[in-house]
């Protein structure tokens, strides 16, 4: 019999994953939109976003489209930049804290605009801004209008072929000449070369560059300068050589670009002073608090770390989605001549319902983060300007602590980001390593964050030694840690030896942060006791990392904690109970379950049984809930941009339709067709060689 026709002539039934999807959405328990307010941390939020949101899916510059995932490299740039053009509309009008937002939602579809205005408005002006005087930042951020993102559009030139990480050996020179009140700029060797400058190689003007300052052949370290780098006609100024780095493993939208510098005289004025001060006579002053001025590279940090909210968010919707609409061969209890779906395998189940719960744990602490940023440097700002020392002295305490936090989380959740979108691609079977289901290209564009703005393994290790230095000063001389890091002011308490998780009843949030916080104390009181014994740091940089690592997860668990108590309806309590629970048996406890275990605070009979039985069920509760908890993220499907991942679940009629739509299929041959053909209908060998090894020519050449 003829079934009846949807989008599409069926002769007999086939899958119908929406109808799977509307299945799961009547066993919803909450209502996600609550659900929503939540995740973002305010209504108020919530509804900018939305209203973000909106804008962006109509806009026909902005909006992404399947065809994005096709694009060469210089059709990349060129829709980057198109892009980039639109959005100098929008930072013209409206308020730029929602500019920012706007910008932080399209970062998670398209990375390369994200990247290429970050570098100009937070990198760029950022160190204007954190090392420059008030004169400088009216001069080139508000008079010149880069924070409009008019007249001229800036790089930030800190790294270098021979240097990353370590900022404070890039070897570019700033000599100054005294006589004519000039610094030269200058590259004196190939390992000092600027390199994957974003920007630089086709786009920039300007770029704040990070060179050591040479004063009478004293070297006073790295400061910072602002360097044309550009005319007004666009032509390389004299002095200046750049090139392109080429093709990466993404982003490809960004010019990233290396610079040289031969002598490149620029005026004293164009050195940043706001800590660091070199007048006329070239007399240098260095300030007590000049790393303050290092403060300017936290927002791209925590930018960063928010970024994995946005991005897993995107991701788990599409394989959760992907999960309840696929069927795939017979499983227990399944109906007869019916496939069981994905996400009714324990094993799928295993694989995804763990990234779910991390995105919406993700999702409150990195709000907390923003939020932290904020108010620092608003504070630090003002305490400044006002040359107030005690709030100086209090700004550099939230500082440090925000260094940690924003070293910690953004080194921890790029990595958990970047095996949350291999595990859901893996997740989506074959149809997840399709162009069109985004999964490709976003993981290019995603893993650089790996490696930038501070390698995740030199962050951590920074933030794993202030943790120790903080054990350390608590334990030897009873000190009191401030700021977010207030928990190890308790390290006597934890370094008890007793277990802390011993049944099941222990296995709650509270008892499990106490938990975590005793494991960060005692890692770091033995770490300590290996470097005394050695006299290395870099003895201790396995344990360095793995404190830091833990911290993040002490932030995020804290801030879970903190939100569920201010939470009135009970079907969002029990519901975010669930996905916590999950969170922390997985994420921590399985995770790190050697540590858990060697520094005993984790009996080893309750470490198995997790494993074995607790997070599987805890896998099945947050799995009844799950298409609920993605639709709580309110991404749109414009933005969402994946052909598997669609709000009514008819993916394989809009995967199908992608397809053909982008591949026209009036095109039957290839232009490689002609090479095809000829292969296939090649003479044979013999004829080929024009018969000559044939019996008969044999036979004639015999005689």
């Amino acid at each position: 019999m003829t079934s009846f026709t949807k989008t599409s002539v069926s002769t007999s039934p086939g899958p119908d994953p929406g109808a799977l999807m509307g299945l799961e959405r009547a066993k919803a328990c909450f209502d996600p939109r609550d659900m929503y307010q939540i995740i973002e941390g305010t209504p108020e939020k919530a509804h900018k976003i939305l209203d973000l949101y909106q804008s962006l899916e109509r806009d026909p510059i902005l909006a992404p489209s399947f065809k994005d995932y096709e694009l060469s490299r210089g059709e990349n740039r060129e829709q980057t930049t198109s892009r980039i053009a639109r959005m100098t509309q929008y930072v013209e009008q409206e308020p730029y804290p929602d500019f920012w937002r706007r910008l932080n939602l399209m970062t998670a579809y398209d990375p390369s605009l994200g990247i290429r205005i970050a570098v100009n408005l937070g990198l760029f002006i950022n160190c204007i801004k954190g090392n420059g005087t008030d004169a400088q930042y009216k001069y080139w951020c508000l008079e010149k209008e880069a924070k409009y993102m008019k007249q001229l559009w800036g790089c930030f030139g800190m790294t270098e072929l021979g240097h990353g990480s370590n900022a404070a050996g890039v070897e570019t020179t700033a000599t100054f000449d005294a006589e004519t009140d000039e610094f030269v700029i200058n590259t004196p060797h190939i390992g000092a070369t600027k390199w994957w400058i974003g920007g630089a190689a086709h786009s920039a003007t300007h770029s704040s560059i990070y060179a050591r300052l040479i004063v009478k052949g004293k070297d006073w370290g790295v400061k910072t300068f602002v360097v044309p780098l550009r005319d007004s006609n666009h032509q390389l100024m004299p002095g200046v050589a750049i090139g392109d780095i080429g093709s990466k493993m993404g982003r490809e939208g960004v010019d990233n670009g290396w610079i040289q510098f031969s002598s490149v005289r620029i005026p004293r004025a164009f050195m940043l002073q706001k800590y660091c001060k070199v007048d006329r006579d070239g007399t240098v002053t260095l300030p007590p608090l000049e790393q303050l001025s290092y403060i300017s590279l936290l927002q791209g940090r925590v930018g960063m770390a928010s970024d994995l909210y946005r991005i897993c968010a995107r991701f788990i919707t599409v394989a959760t989605r992907y999960a309840v609409g696929r069927r795939q061969f017979r499983g227990d209890g399944a109906k007869k001549g019916e496939e069981t779906q994905l996400i009714n395998y324990p094993l799928h189940q295993r694989r995804l319902m763990p990234i779910l719960a991390l995105t919406y744990v993700a999702a409150l602490a990195t709000d907390r983060l923003e939020r932290q940023h904020e108010s620092v440097v608003e504070e630090l700002e003002t305490a400044v300007k006002l040359n107030d020392e005690k709030a100086i002295h209090k700004s550099l305490g939230d500082t440090k602590s925000l260094f940690v936090d924003s070293a910690s989380l953004k080194s921890t959740l790029t990595w958990l980001a970047e095996q949350s979108i291999t595990e859901s691609r893996q997740a989506c079977g074959g149809l997840g390593y399709s162009a069109y289901s985004g999964f490709g290209k976003s993981y290019a564009d995603w893993v650089v964050q790996c490696t930038w703005e501070g390698d995740n393994n030199v962050l951590g290790m920074s933030a794993g030694r202030t943790i120790m230095k903080n054990v350390e000063d608590v334990l030897n001389k009873n000190a009191k840690i401030s700021g977010t890091s207030l928990f190890l002011s308790k390290a006597h308490e934890y370094l008890g030896g007793e277990l802390v998780l011993q049944t099941e009843a222990d296995l709650n949030p509270t008892t499990v942060l106490w938990a975590l916080e005793a494991l960060i104390v005692r890692v770091a009181f033995e770490a300590s006791k290996k470097r005394d014994e050695s006299s290395s740091w870099d003895n201790v940089s396995y344990e360095r990392v793995l404190l830091s690592k833990l911290r993040c997860h002490q932030y995020m668990l804290l801030t879970f904690i903190d939100a569920m108590a201010n939470i009135g309806k009970p079907e969002l309590l029990y519901i975010l109970a669930r996905v916590v629970r999950l969170y922390f048996l997985t994420h921590l406890l399985e995770n790190f379950s050697r540590e858990f275990v060697n520094y005993q605070v984790l009996c080893p009979k309750l470490s198995l049984q997790i494993s074995t039985q607790f997070i599987g069920v805890s896998c099945l509760q947050v799995r009844e809930q799950a298409i609920t908890l993605t639709d709580s993220f309110q991404i749109p499907d414009t933005l969402l941009n994946s052909a598997i991942g669609g709000y009514d679940g008819n993916w394989y009629e809009t995967y199908f339709k992608v397809v053909k739509t982008q591949n026209d299929i009036t095109e039957t041959k290839a232009p490689y067709s002609l090479d095809l053909e000829a292969m296939l209908n090649r003479l044979s060998y013999n004829e080929r060689g024009r018969l000559e090894k044939s019996a008969e020519s044999i036979e004639k050449l015999s005689h």
